[in-house]
């Protein structure tokens, strides 16, 4: 074979799939039709053959390939290291090497490019491939041209590549590989187009994803990107999200790395209309090239757009995630939404399905549930709450009374549809789950505390079986006997919990107000019972490791499960990096144990009043004050025990990953679909690249209102320049916006101070001492940072809210439930915060 048979130029009209893999194939059919490719060339299949049938290795290495077992991972990591000593042994065939050294050359001088594997079995239509063989950016020089291209064939043979093909049936000596080595583009941005909407399937509108840098952090999800929704005909931009792009690839003379983004940079968005409208522009070219929706990654240098990849879209979503398609019902965030207030991945959404059937049992009938996703967002479904009421005979008007506490205030203009079922046929389904949920929670009470004193060690035990686990079959063992086990107990504990003094939890604060109003009966109700309640341990234990009290891992152990996102179990605890997440809290916390003496004064003061008002009343209050203080604990303790499991679970899918080879693809999958995987069936993992899709254009989108009536398309309201955040009907806007904001009192006390709109607790380090903060939603992760704020403004929230239970220990003005504080006030707006009268005033603009 002569020199030339060994390199190709990139837009060679022979460049096919068998002679420069799927990669080289698709980038040669682009540069071929004209489109802004970056330049560069094809080393052919005929290299590695070369390579491989000269220096005396395909028989090595396919005796070596043809030793696994699809059941045992650890085969494929033995067969990957004796075929990793191969590479190491002959160099390259001299007719090669003069080849790809010709070719680099007539790029010009020292050209820095990227060295890219293109396999056989790559970017096609029905497998996942893309990604199983390296590729090297920055790379200056002959001899490092020619180290990157022996490095990405050696990568045909890692571990994961091994196992990928072998469970997909491809025989090893089916597959080959190319290298595609193009000049790599000095990107400014860089980012990835669809072609149609990858989320509601609409092919009436593009979606741009763009970030600062080369292209590496917006492919790999490292960085939150801008997300752009183009009109498909006119190139308008329709809506412009831009994201928190903390992160960029760079440039480097070693290579490539990440750095964080210049200030300035983060909230700024990346492409101008133009920019956009060229990106759709080169869109619809590359759709109209290749006849189907397409996923274009791109790179901006300059004023010049660059087309480094397309491959095709398959299995586009259409309304994915979105239960509130169902029917007319009326959906509320305002109680668990907060508990859970990210985007669910389909992992976490398995494991919160079986949660609920546990911890909310009697919320749901067959065929109709209480609770359910919105654009992957989590609602309780009130149209069922209501239903189940009145069949027991609850009017509506004591239904929205009975619940306001629990769900927040509705707005007495919204009705509430009910599920269309006859009372009787709800009765008898109803009945059977009630007998059966009170049967079981008087079990679990009695069990009570047993399952306290050994949660957390049980806990420990569960994460270090599971990281001792190296057999898939042992791995599967460990979820039916134990993990999964382990789960539905601790959301039984918290049914048994929640339910503990449920009445004394709603009737307590509404006698204290009676009787010395809402400031008093706030001081009352705080600092109950013995030892911490769990919402303020990890704020009060930050303060102890400050102080030097306790040390790392005596925090990590009792609280490095709780954080912002602790439900979501892609989301890393802060136990998992302490010292990385939990670095500049414990100055945030240390001003609690003071506002918590504050506040006990505070207490003391108020039960003297009490009882030189109602001297006859006071035991009997004290009493009522007592079952509402232990209720509280029981309630917050067995729920800080769930979040430890969902710790557990999270360790799970991370050792299934590492098992399989196949990382965090597999908290894109289901439950049953990771059993199957570990199982050995991997048809699930086609669907990860369109719910990956799914799961950032969510996302990447506001949080949506409180309250939703009817179907609600989350990606047309964000798009909507006059969307309401309180409530959404489907049919008719609803009364207009008051000019008040109003909520409930979460806490009582006035305050006028600078608004500080705090959108993610990782931006908490802007709320300035003193400042009023104001988010859509706080949980446990954003307790530390109340002892700086002056108060606390919430759009979602109810008297039995983490925002109103902290805030109320810590003697801290809140107002929870505004529904709209968000869209109302500007950052840095002065307003007043009224937590005794729950209201919220706008002094005045910044």
């Amino acid at each position: 074979m002569t020199e030339v048979g060994y390199v190709l130029p990139l837009d060679d009209p022979t460049a096919e799939l068998a002679v420069v893999g799927g990669k080289g194939a698709s980038l040669s059919r682009l540069a071929a039709a004209g489109l802004p490719v970056p330049v560069g060339f094809h080393v052919m299949t005929a290299a590695y053959d070369e390579f491989v049938t000269g220096g005396g290795l395909r028989d090595r290495i396919l005796d070596a390939a043809s030793a696994v077992d699809t059941a045992d991972p650890a085969t494929f990591e033995a067969a990957a290291a004796r075929i990793a000593a191969l590479f190491d042994g002959p160099g390259m065939p001299a007719a090669v090497e003069r080849a790809v050294g010709k070719a680099y050359a007539e790029l010009g001088p020292e050209v820095v490019v990227a060295v890219r594997s293109s396999a056989t079995a790559e970017d096609l239509p029905d497998m996942s491939f893309a990604g199983q063989q390296d590729s090297y950016l920055s790379i200056r020089g002959e001899a490092a041209v020619l180290d990157a291209v022996r490095r990405c064939w050696a990568s045909l043979w890692t571990a994961r590549a091994i196992g990928y093909r072998a469970r997909n049936g491809i025989a090893a000596h089916e597959v080959s590989l190319a290298v595609v080595v193009q000049q790599l583009v000095p990107a400014d941005a860089a980012g990835i187009l669809f072609t149609v909407d990858p989320v509601t399937g609409a092919d009436d509108r593009m979606v741009v994803n763009a970030g600062w840098g080369l292209g590496e952090a917006v492919v790999g999800g490292q960085v939150a990107p801008d997300t752009v929704t183009v009109a498909k005909d006119t190139g308008a931009v329709l809506d412009y999200q831009v994201g928190a792009k903390t992160v960029r690839t760079v440039r480097t003379a070693a290579g490539t790395a990440e750095e964080a983004v210049p200030a300035e940079l983060r909230d700024r968005a990346v492409l101008a209309e133009e920019q956009v409208a060229q990106l759709a522009r080169l869109g619809i070219r590359i759709e109209q090239l290749y006849g189907q929706p397409m996923d274009v990654e791109w790179a901006l240098a300059g004023d010049q757009l660059y087309v480094v990849q397309a491959r095709p879209i398959t299995n586009v979503a259409a309304g994915e995630w979105n239960d509130s398609l169902a029917g007319d019902y009326l959906w509320s965030n305002g109680n668990l939404g907060e508990a859970i207030p990210d985007v669910m991945t389909p992992a976490t959404w398995s494991f919160v399905q079986i949660f609920m059937s546990e911890a909310m049992a009697s919320t749901s009938l067959p065929g109709y549930r209480g609770y359910g996703r919105i654009g992957g967002r989590f609602y309780l479904n009130l149209s069922m709450a209501a239903s189940l009421s009145r069949v027991v005979g609850v009017s509506r008007k004591r239904f929205r009374a009975m619940t306001e506490p629990v769900y927040g205030k509705l707005p007495p203009d919204l009705a509430i549809p009910l599920i269309p079922l006859p009372r009787l046929r709800i009765l008898a389904m109803l009945l059977p789950v009630i007998v059966r949920t009170l049967r079981e929670i008087r079990g679990f009470k009695a069990r009570m505390p047993e399952y306290m004193a050994t949660a957390a060690a049980r806990a420990e035990d569960l994460r270090a079986a599971i990281a001792a686990t190296d057999q898939q079959a042992e791995l599967v063992r460990l979820w039916h006997e134990q993990v999964g086990l382990y789960l539905v107990e601790s959301s039984s504990m918290l049914a048994a919990g929640a339910r503990q003094g449920v009445t004394a939890l709603i009737t307590a604060p509404r006698t204290l107000r009676k009787l010395v109003g809402e400031k008093d009966a706030t001081a009352i109700l705080s600092g109950q019972g013995e030892g911490d309640l769990a919402s303020l341990g990890p704020m009060l234990g930050l303060a102890r490791l400050a102080r030097g009290e306790i040390d790392e891992q005596t925090f990590v152990r009792r609280y490095g499960h709780r954080g912002a996102h602790e439900f979501e179990v892609s989301q890393p605890r802060p136990g998992e990096d302490p010292a990385g997440q939990l670095a500049g809290l414990e100055q945030a916390a240390v001003g609690a144990e003071e506002l918590l003496a504050n506040q006990e004064a505070a207490r003391q003061e108020a039960w003297r009043r009490l009882e030189q008002l109602y001297p006859g009343k006071v035991a009997k209050v004290r009493r009522q004050v007592a079952r509402w203080a232990h209720a509280a604990q029981s309630r917050e303790h067995t729920r800080s025990e769930v979040i430890r499991s969902f710790w557990v679970l999270r360790a799970w899918v991370l050792r299934a990953g590492e098992l399989t080879g196949h990382g965090d693809d597999l908290f894109f999958l289901t439950l049953e679909e990771i059993l199957a995987v570990l199982d050995g069936d991997e048809s699930a993992l086609a669907a990860v690249p369109r719910r990956r899709a799914t799961y950032e254009r969510y996302r990447l989108l506001p949080p949506y209102p409180t309250l939703i009536r009817g179907r609600f398309d989350p990606v047309r309201w964000a798009a909507d320049p006059n969307r309401r955040v309180d409530r959404y009907e489907e049919h008719g806007a609803g009364a207009p916006a008051d000019d008040t904001l109003t909520g409930f009192a979460g806490a009582a006390g006035v305050v006028e101070g600078t608004a500080r709109l705090i959108k993610d607790v990782a931006e908490g380090d802007r709320l300035g001492a003193g400042e009023i903060l104001v988010t859509a939603v706080t949980n446990i992760g954003w307790t530390p940072l109340f002892p700086r704020a002056a108060a606390v403004v919430t759009d979602v929230g109810a008297p039995l809210s983490h925002a109103a239970i902290v805030a109320r220990e810590l003697g801290i003005p809140a107002v929870v439930g505004c529904g709209n504080a968000t869209a109302r006030v500007d950052d840095g707006d002065r307003i007043r915060v009224d937590g005794e009268r729950g209201t919220v005033e706008i002094l005045s603009a910044r």
